[in-house]
């Protein structure tokens, strides 16, 4: 345990030095102000705060809040089409109906950052600053941390992936706006109270289980290797590696979760409530925090099924429902070993190992956090009988 505050002290310490461009972690400069601020707040309603801002970071992260907006204002009779007057310098973007496209495009990226710079420095501040020195307590990795080289990383990657998706869904939104082909509906009872309702488990399912898809599938080694590989950097995981993916996947990605918009009558409502419970998990499962899912939420697997994932790499790729790995045979099993270079999410047979496999995959399973699990205790870890067996196994 000493060990484990030395390292995080001198982690903490070298992240000082190391220039952020983007001042993400802005609040290690300002710690001890904002701790004799928070003392003064009550425990439930820091509590509050803290979950509020992983929410508004949820919601704004990918510049989605800008069709929201737009969405809500028609549901109100605001905000008709912006046909406009055409002019000879506005004739492209007429043609594409964009007319008034950086009316859409600089809110949604100033506010996209905004958020992310100040409330993602708050989340960095109210766990990676202020509960720094015991990270047993809340960490799911605690005797791990991101080096100062890998956060510059992670911000600039994430930094720049943001910039690229709000600016996708400024687009949607102006699209949209200007009297675009779309399938969203605004009356809550125009396709009947049954299709309203159903379509909230519907699309949740839809994303999920797209999501699931692609994620496995750039995880194929070809696409892992020349795409996805940039994400499994970090090894553990922060709220702001949500974002540190390529440009490439996340916008693949982002338009496959839109198509619906585009192809089936959905009201805009399922559709957002949808996509934010998404990103709002999204936040959650990065975060490497040891967060638990609610009792509602039985189809939901804690933080530490996706800290798994980017711990052991080719396992556990479902996100907000983890019967997709049980059905497909790619949740994480103790009886197998898993590395960054074993693709396919099956794993491989201890009997099949290596030594050195197995060396490193137990070592791998001691870095667990037990307060991260459901039971409070590590169930993939092997007991002193178990090592000793693999030992003499192999």
């Amino acid at each position: 345990m000493k060990k484990t505050r030395e390292n995080s002290k001198n982690a903490r310490d070298e992240g000082k030095k190391f220039f952020d461009p983007m001042a993400v972690t802005w609040a290690e400069k300002y710690d001890v102000q904002l701790t004799k601020i928070w003392n003064f707040i009550p425990e439930n309603i820091a509590k509050v705060i803290a979950s509020l801002a992983v929410f508004v970071l949820g919601v704004s992260i990918n510049g989605d809040w800008i069709i929201v907006w737009l969405h809500f204002s028609r549901q109100l009779g605001y905000h008709q089409n912006l046909n406009g007057t055409s002019r000879w310098r506005d004739l492209s973007l007429a043609h594409f109906k964009l007319n008034n496209l950086w009316n859409f495009i600089w809110p949604s990226i100033i506010i996209s950052y905004g958020m992310y710079i100040l409330v993602g420095g708050f989340l960095h501040w109210y766990y990676y600053v202020r509960q720094r020195d015991k990270p047993e307590e809340w960490k799911c990795q605690p005797q791990k941390w991101l080096s100062p080289e890998l956060e510059k990383n992670e911000i600039l990657w994430g930094s720049f992936t943001l910039f690229l998706n709000a600016t996708v869904s400024s687009l949607l939104a102006c699209y949209i706006s200007n009297g675009g082909y779309s399938t969203v509906y605004y009356d809550f009872g125009e396709k009947g109270w049954l299709w309203l309702i159903l379509s909230f488990p519907l699309i949740f399912i839809y994303q999920d289980y797209m999501t699931y898809w692609l994620h496995r599938v750039y995880h194929m080694p070809f696409l892992y290797k020349r795409f996805h590989k940039l994400h499994h950097q970090y090894k553990q995981p922060t709220a702001f590696s949500v974002t540190a993916i390529h440009p490439v996947e996340s916008i693949h990605i982002q338009l496959v979760l839109s198509a619906p918009l585009f192809l089936v009558p959905i009201h805009w409502l399922p559709f957002y409530v949808a996509t934010f419970y998404a990103y709002y998990h999204g936040i959650i499962d990065h975060s490497g925090i040891n967060f638990k899912s609610f009792w509602w939420q039985p189809w939901q697997p804690d933080a530490i099924f996706h800290d798994n994932h980017h711990q052991y790499f080719h396992v556990n790729f479902a996100f907000n429902i983890y019967y997709w790995d049980k059905l497909h045979g790619t949740y994480r099993r103790k009886d197998r070993v898993y590395h960054e270079g074993i693709f396919y999410g099956t794993g491989k047979s201890i009997e099949a190992a290596t030594t050195e496999e197995l060396k490193t995959d137990v070592e791998e399973r001691t870095l667990e956090n037990p307060l991260a699990y459901r039971e409070e205790m590590m169930p993939f870890k092997f007991s002193e009988k178990e090592v000793e067996s693999l030992k003499k196994a192999t």
